[in-house]
């Protein structure tokens, strides 16, 4: 029986290299679902983690001169650091070479396609990109490059698992056509589906252990092979949930008996999701997620973020500079649905100051100072009229937007309810009004403790900054600044 939970995860990524901004707004956006539902009393987990297993892991540990081990352990705890100067809410944490729990789910899931005769061996010739960890045709480059690195791929010639996907072309096509699996935005899902119609391919699912340096996990029944690690890594979404372990409570509470499975990854990894794990887990017969959200790349100056071969932004010195809030609110507010976005730090704290310093904390100190100055802080019952409907409005109106995993549809709810309150205290004028003027008053305060409320999935720390001075009930709190405004780069 399924209940009202909400498992909610990331992609777990490559640790290659250290963390970008790339990867923290991936975070940040499943934190404000995670964070959402819980406000609305729905039980919530969250899952990051990182992807130890890669190959090019083993590359770039080679070329660091490090053991493998230690280099990805490193770099894997810098993932985990990360977590506090974003203020995450994350409830589990998995690495995929050093968790107990893993191993025993990988070979469970290919153990089930195994009996479904979904493997066989053969010698195969693909052109590689270690990058992706993915085997491109020739038809699949630009120019004779990877399209996502721009680097030409390595010609490999190997034996072989291969999964027979083009056996689950039916039932992707039903699955996602009829929406059982939401791909969002819409752009995404019609990608997805143009690839499936054109026709799948059997895909390799392993590796020559020899190649792989003896790193990542062993085929069952064949020690000379390692398991590809995007079948590697795909599984982490059921094995951190015990599946597969002797004790699997979580995954049948959280897998199997949840209402809503959502995955949040970036462009780059929509065919491993909506098309491979689909089909690896019809293939093993269990439960699909219930949504995949899918956001486009952050830029620098026009130039991808990556952790190497492509422009960086550490989100951790970012958070030093100008704060928690001020990142998590560029990312709610300034990255669509669909495009990719350029970071700058001018647009950072633009956004922060127009909208959270001078638009809403403005709001707040003016409020609460005429609050005590006409009646020592205490409040009545608000008012009737707009502002009072806006706010009112407000948590279904956020509801939807993120219903439709659109953050900044939902942030710009909230944004316009500021601006209206900004609004009403400009044309109301309550310091000069004597009738009517606590009524005006208490309406703001309404207006703001709601936007406070509503505002904690996004930016949690100035949210409960706001949340203290605006208390409860009929008396407020003394105005102190919540947002200051920063200084320009």
């Amino acid at each position: 029986m399924t209940t009202s939970r909400f498992y909610v995860t990331t992609s777990i990524p490559y640790v290659n290299g250290a963390p970008h901004l790339g990867h923290a707004l991936e975070l940040v956006q499943a934190d404000v679902l995670a964070r959402h539902r819980r406000r609305r009393g729905q039980p919530v987990r969250f899952l990051t983690g990182t992807d130890d297993n890669a190959l090019k892991n083993v590359v770039a540990a080679r070329a660091a001169g490090v053991p493998t081990r230690q280099f990805v352990d490193a770099n894997a705890a810098g993932f985990v650091a990360l977590h506090e100067p974003l203020a995450l809410s994350v409830d589990d944490v998995i690495r995929t070479s050093t968790d107990p729990r893993h191993r025993p789910g990988v070979h469970r899931l290919w153990e089930r396609c195994a009996a479904r005769g979904d493997f066989y061996r053969r010698t195969y010739t693909g052109r590689y990109c270690a990058g992706c960890e993915q085997f491109y045709t020739a038809a699949e480059l630009v120019d004779g490059v990877c399209p996502e690195h721009g680097v030409e791929p390595e010609e490999v010639n190997e034996e072989n698992w291969f999964f027979r996907l083009s056996r689950y072309q039916d039932e992707l096509l039903r699955v996602l056509e009829s929406g059982a699996v939401r791909v969002e935005p819409a752009a995404k899902r019609a990608e997805v589906l143009a690839f499936v119609r054109a026709g799948l391919r059997d895909v390799s699912v392993s590796r020559p252990a020899e190649r792989a340096g003896g790193w990542g996990i062993p085929v069952p029944g064949d020690p000379g092979q390692v398991v590809y690690v995007w079948w590697d890594a795909l599984a982490n979404y059921v094995t951190a949930l015990g599946y597969g372990g002797a004790g699997d409570d979580a995954y049948r509470d959280w897998w199997t008996g949840s209402a809503d499975r959502v995955h949040v990854i970036g462009k780059g990894i929509v065919r491993f999701h909506a098309v491979y794990w689909l089909a690896q887990l019809l293939a093993a017969g269990l439960p699909l997620p219930t949504a995949i959200l899918v956001h486009d790349y952050l830029t620098a100056d026009g130039v991808k973020l990556a952790k190497s071969g492509g422009a960086t932004a550490d989100p951790s010195a970012l958070v030093a500079r100008y704060g928690t809030d001020a990142l998590r609110w560029w990312f709610v507010r300034e990255v669509p649905r669909t495009g990719d976005t350029d970071f700058t730090e001018q647009r950072l704290v633009a956004r922060h100051d127009l909208e959270l310093a001078n638009g809403l904390g403005n709001l707040v100190q003016r409020t609460l100072t005429l609050v005590h100055r006409r009646t020592g802080g205490v409040v009545g019952p608000p008012g009737t009229g707009a502002l009072a409907d806006a706010a009112d409005a407000l948590p279904a109106a956020v509801d939807r937007a993120l219903d439709g995993f659109d953050l900044r549809a939902a942030t710009a709810a909230l944004v316009a309810v500021v601006d209206l309150a900004n609004r009403t205290i400009e044309a109301e004028r309550p310091w000069e009004r004597r009738a009517g003027a606590d009524t005006v008053l208490a309406t703001l305060v309404h207006a703001c403790r709601v936007v406070a409320a509503e505002l904690e999935p996004f930016v949690p720390g100035g949210a409960a900054r706001l949340r203290a001075q605006l208390a409860e009930g009929e008396r407020v709190g003394h105005p102190e600044p919540s947002f200051l405004r920063l200084r320009r780069p």
